[in-house]
């Protein structure tokens, strides 16, 4: 038996099976959420062997019965009407810790007529992020701390890292499987396993008739893309598709989590649907099987580099802004006249700001951090802090309002 790598998520778990009837632990196929979840159940319905599906089918309410709680139902959107059972049985008895739930996609999560709104708590989980890799992944949400701390947060980095090493996390990928296999040849096959196994099999599995090799291209236009913010008409010509089937591809690819669009942050709250948004795959090891790409060619491709440690980075962010008690939203931002960008932006619920530059450079100067201060003097005591996210081996200040943060730094922090 393999040891169990603790998770962002294992806390919180914990707690809301304590306090509730119901949780739905969503995230990309292979992340873990199994895996995390089933050490706190006594039984598990896995909906993704046919004869258990077919039994859950034929009646949902009776398959619930009878089992011992907290039950763990798996893949619950292969039988999506396993979900009306579970709100019947909650109606019936509203008892803490009896369900919990997974799935590989977010289809009907969040619409309106899902039968389980206001009876099942949902919580995100990710592939892993370097915090559970290298770090204390029982400590607060970094949001949280930060938002407490400001730059007395961030530590200098534990071990030895550099534009190589962070490569290397980046390329690695965060499935637990892939990191797991025996060589390099190995995790190269496995994720490219995974990516035809999303055209082939995921996509289908969701009712949706797709073009393989035509959604590839796509997701391929996307990685090529990541961690940019291209016009729709750039990444749907690109790939040599229509737009209806671009915006098709979008939804199935962000529904997967496979994709996430980051929207435009703005003062104002209109303006933010105008803009544009920043296009992210949801982890960076998807680029070597998508563009084909190593470590030795994101050193040769100053662009290419750029992209890879903007992806590590929003990936960490994005785990923790999930994890975050304060509450926190990702954006992007650039102004109207696009004198300015900030790679990323965190809003927390109460209006504080916490804006990240990310520089693929080991000795990031005042100059690196222009658009920063530029947004400091927009914001005011609205920005909690600026951070200059660098590979360099040190934390170190820049202005009163902006910290040079080295990238391992966002897993070596101080516990709260």
């Amino acid at each position: 038996m393999r040891a169990y790598v603790p998770r962002l998520l294992d806390t919180e778990l914990a707690d809301v099976i304590a306090a509730h009837p119901a949780v739905l632990v969503v995230g990309p196929r292979a992340c873990g959420k199994t895996t995390t979840t089933r050490r706190l159940c006594r039984s598990i319905l896995r909906l993704d062997v046919p004869a258990q599906a077919a039994v859950a089918r034929a009646d949902p309410d009776v398959v619930l019965r009878g089992l011992d709680e907290p039950v763990l139902i798996d893949e619950w959107q292969v039988v999506p009407e396993i979900l009306g059972a579970v709100k019947r049985a909650v109606d019936d008895d509203p008892r803490p810790g009896r369900f919990v739930l997974t799935g590989s996609s977010q289809a009907d999560v969040t619409a309106s007529g899902w039968p389980a709104t206001g009876r099942i708590v949902r919580l995100t989980m990710f592939p892993l992020v370097g915090r559970e890799r290298h770090g204390d992944p029982t400590a607060p949400s970094l949001i949280d701390r930060i938002l407490d701390d400001g730059a007395d947060a961030f530590t200098d980095p534990y071990g030895d890292w550099d534009l190589t090493s962070y490569l290397t996390e980046a390329l690695t990928s965060g499935w637990p499987e892939a990191l797991q296999a025996p060589a390099d040849r190995a995790r190269d096959r496995w994720l490219v396993s995974y990516v035809d196994h999303l055209a082939t099999r995921e996509a289908p599995s969701l009712g949706i008739a797709r073009d393989p090799l035509r959604l590839r291209r796509y997701l391929q236009v996307i990685a090529a893309n990541t961690a940019g913010s291209p016009t729709h008409k750039l990444l749907y010509d690109a790939a040599g598709i229509g737009r209806d089937a671009a915006l098709g591809y979008d939804d199935l690819l962000d529904t997967l989590m496979i994709t996430q669009r980051v929207p435009a942050w703005a003062a104002n709250r209109t303006a933010r649907e105008t803009r544009l948004p920043k296009r992210y795959l949801i982890d960076p090891g998807l680029l070597g099987p998508l563009l084909r790409i190593d470590q030795r060619r994101a050193m040769r491709d100053g662009d290419l580099l750029g992209r890879v440690i903007d992806t590590l980075v929003a990936a960490q962010l994005r785990a923790e802004c999930a994890l975050s008690v304060v509450g926190a939203d990702l954006y992007h931002l650039r102004d109207a006249g696009g004198r300015h960008e900030i790679d990323l932006l965190i809003e927390a619920r109460d209006g504080q700001v916490i804006a990240v530059e990310v520089k693929a450079t080991a000795a990031p100067s005042r100059a690196d951090a222009r658009h920063l201060t530029w947004l400091r003097d927009q914001l005011g005591s609205r920005l909690a802090l600026g951070l200059l996210v660098h590979t360099g081996p040190r934390v170190f200040r820049l202005t009163e309002d902006v910290l040079a943060v080295p990238l391992a730094s966002l897993w070596s922090t101080r516990p709260g």
